[in-house]
Formats: C-alpha cells, sequence, structure tokens
C-alpha cells in the first residue's frame, strides 16, 4: 500500500503557495473583473484566504453558470477568483502524491501529456491491432458520486485538514445535470439521497476526474492486460486483435463501472475494425496516418470567427484577444492534414498558411 501523504496543508494554506497559486490562477484571464479586482488587492486578499483556510471557516463562494450547446449540451460553471486560487494551492500540493501512481496512457490534464499525444498514442496500437474497444461513459462529470471519489482520496491522503478542503471544494458543488441509475443494492431513494456531479469548469473537477477513474486504468492494465489502452478524461479506447475478446471486456467493464456508480454510453460505446476511420478527441484518423477536421468542428470554428470579427469591428475584443483565440484553433487544426483548409479559410490574411513563415505554418499537406 502506498504511503500516504501527511502534513499538506501548510503547502496549500500559507501565504507563499496562495501567491504562486494566485498567479497561475490569473494566467490569460487578467482582464476579467473578478480577476483583476482580486489581483489589484493581491496582499490583502491573500492575508484573508490564509487566515480564513488556517482557522477552518474558508467556504466556496457560488459559481455563475452558463449553457453550452458547441458541440453538445453542457452546464459550464465558473467559480469564483478567490476560489480558483484555493484550488489551484490544493492541486499543486496533493497532485504530485497521484501522479507517480497514474498509469502513462492517461493522457488528460497532466504535464506532459494532452490531447495531441494522445491522438499520435491511438494511432500507434491501431497500426498494431485489428480492433478496437471504443469506450465513452455516460454524463460522466454529472455522474461521480461524491462518497466514492472522497474514499479513494482518502486513500492516499492522512491530513485531516487537507481532507477538510477537499470535501468542502466536493460540498460545494453546484447541482448537476440529474443522473438517476439505479446500481445493486440500491432502494427506491438511493440515487435522490446519494450526491453526485462535479463542475465542469474547476481545476480541482479535472483533476479529480483523473482520480476517479485511475482505479479503472490499473483495471486495464493490470486484470484485463491489454496491451494497447488509451484514456483522455472518459474517453477511452482498448485493443485487440479478437473482436471477441473486446465483448467480453466490455462486459466485465460495464460490471468494474456499476460498482464505482457509472454506466458505459450506450450509443458511443462499441467495437469496430481499427482499418474504418475513427473520430478521436476532434479529429478523424484516417488510414496510412491521415488526418482530418470533422466538418461539424470547421463549422463551428468558421462561426466563431464570424463573430469574433463582428465583435473586434465594434471594440468588444483586442486584436490581441481576437489572435490569441484563433490561435488556439489553429494549434489543434496543425496536427492534421489541413494546410488547404487554413488557406481557404485565411486566404491571403494574417493567418494565412502561405503567407507564414513554414516554421509557422507547419508542413501538413502542402
Amino acid at each position: 500500500m502506498p504511503r500516504k501523504a501527511d502534513a499538506l496543508f501548510e503547502r496549500i494554506a500559507s501565504f507563499p503557495a496562495l501567491h504562486a497559486a494566485a498567479l497561475e490562477a490569473v494566467r490569460g484571464k487578467r482582464r476579467k473583473p473578478g480577476a483583476a479586482a482580486f489581483m489589484a488587492n493581491l496582499e490583502t486578499e491573500l492575508l484573508g484566504l490564509e487566515r480564513a483556510l488556517n482557522a477552518g471557516r474558508w467556504r466556496p463562494g457560488g459559481y455563475v453558470t452558463i449553457h453550452v450547446r458547441d458541440p453538445k449540451p453542457r452546464l459550464v460553471s465558473a467559480a469564483p477568483f478567490r476560489d480558483r486560487v484555493v484550488h489551484h494551492a490544493l492541486v499543486a500540493a496533493i497532485e504530485p502524491w497521484f501522479e507517480r501512481g497514474f498509469i502513462f496512457d492517461s493522457y488528460a490534464n497532466r504535464t506532459g501529456k494532452g490531447t495531441h499525444r494522445a491522438v499520435a498514442r491511438y494511432e500507434r496500437f491501431r497500426d498494431r491491432f485489428g480492433f478496437v474497444l471504443r469506450g465513452d461513459i455516460y454524463r460522466y462529470f454529472p455522474a461521480i458520486d461524491h462518497a466514492v471519489l472522497k474514499a479513494d482520496l482518502e486513500r492516499r491522503i492522512a491530513c485531516e485538514r487537507t481532507l477538510w478542503l477537499i470535501g468542502a471544494i466536493i460540498d460545494g458543488s453546484n447541482a448537476q445535470e440529474a443522473v438517476n441509475h439505479y446500481y445493486t443494492g440500491d432502494d427506491l431513494f438511493t440515487p435522490f439521497d446519494r450526491r453526485r456531479g462535479l463542475p465542469i469548469g474547476n481545476l480541482t473537477s479535472q483533476f479529480f476526474a483523473n482520480v476517479y477513474l485511475d482505479g479503472f486504468d490499473h483495471y486495464v492494465k493490470e486484470v484485463l492486460r491489454a496491451k494497447g489502452y488509451v484514456r483522455y478524461v472518459d474517453d477511452f479506447a482498448l485493443f485487440h486483435d479478437d473482436p471477441s475478446a473486446l465483448a467480453d471486456w466490455r462486459g466485465r467493464i460495464a460490471d468494474y463501472f456499476a460498482h464505482r456508480r457509472l454506466r458505459l454510453h450506450p450509443r458511443k460505446t462499441a467495437i469496430v475494425p481499427c482499418a474504418e476511420p475513427a473520430a478521436f478527441l476532434g479529429y478523424l484518423l484516417l488510414p496510412g496516418g491521415y488526418r482530418r477536421l470533422p466538418e461539424d468542428n470547421v463549422r463551428r470554428f468558421r462561426n466563431r470567427l464570424r463573430a469574433l470579427r463582428d465583435r473586434y469591428r465594434a471594440g468588444a475584443v483586442t486584436l490581441d484577444e481576437v489572435e490569441c483565440r484563433v490561435q488556439a484553433w489553429i494549434a489543434h487544426a496543425r496536427q492534421a492534414d489541413t494546410w488547404r483548409l487554413r488557406h481557404a479559410i485565411f486566404r491571403d490574411g494574417l493567418f494565412d498558411p502561405a503567407r507564414a513563415p513554414a516554421s509557422v505554418a507547419g508542413a501538413d499537406d502542402a
């Protein structure tokens, strides 16, 4: 059994730790009103947080919620900036204790990982095996069970005050989409009595989501002994040459998830030949190593680009903000064969790859 982490709270609730957390939390958000107000009175705000945390008086504030329908309906929640500073301080202190136990092929929200490396790993396994079991968890963030998550965290953390802070953050989660499923042993009221759901948008939610599925990662690698496996949040893939083996694994995975009060998504979980084109993490992966962007991704970006243009002309956003958002999409698009697509979208403009140096435009399919 790995050694539990103790005496962590002083690494979270000290002025230096909170100061470092504030600098992390404000990255790219200095123009936001909440962040700007906090940073304008930084020392006072940090001293107040330090006192509240050490006295056990800190409580999370209310969330601002946004209903997003792009690409699918989701409830995105924004915590007050003051709370985000605490989230960063907490994760900075506890993440190393969990990171050392995470498997190599878990790619979400980890330093040195990310979507592009996950896609490359998927392609490597695809080229080695005949079939893939593509899996997705039904409404993952709304379904995360608070009691199960707290038990996972308590297995690695012994510091009582740190567990109090974790509990305050989890218990302070705002109401999420209802996922009222019944599992073995439940009575009529169980799904309504158990607290579930983490707010999408919190750094802590992203970290807790990895902790919640860490046991599943080890189950796949150590019990099922899958030689090809990739997971990014709740989107995962297992590879094998025998589809009947994957069918057996699917049933065993469903049973495993039931004990974690989760369910496989019935429409998004399937066994398919690796030779078929596959949509994975925002790319359409084709035989021969080619990648395309899905049509809905391109359509959404064109719509966002038009909206950015209109907002820039109205003075609602600066040129730097426009460039930052466009470059974020370009960084994603450049990982696919999109030179001609980007040339068509930005023809003769600032972001046209035909005008940019090769190091900026990328070789792609030029």
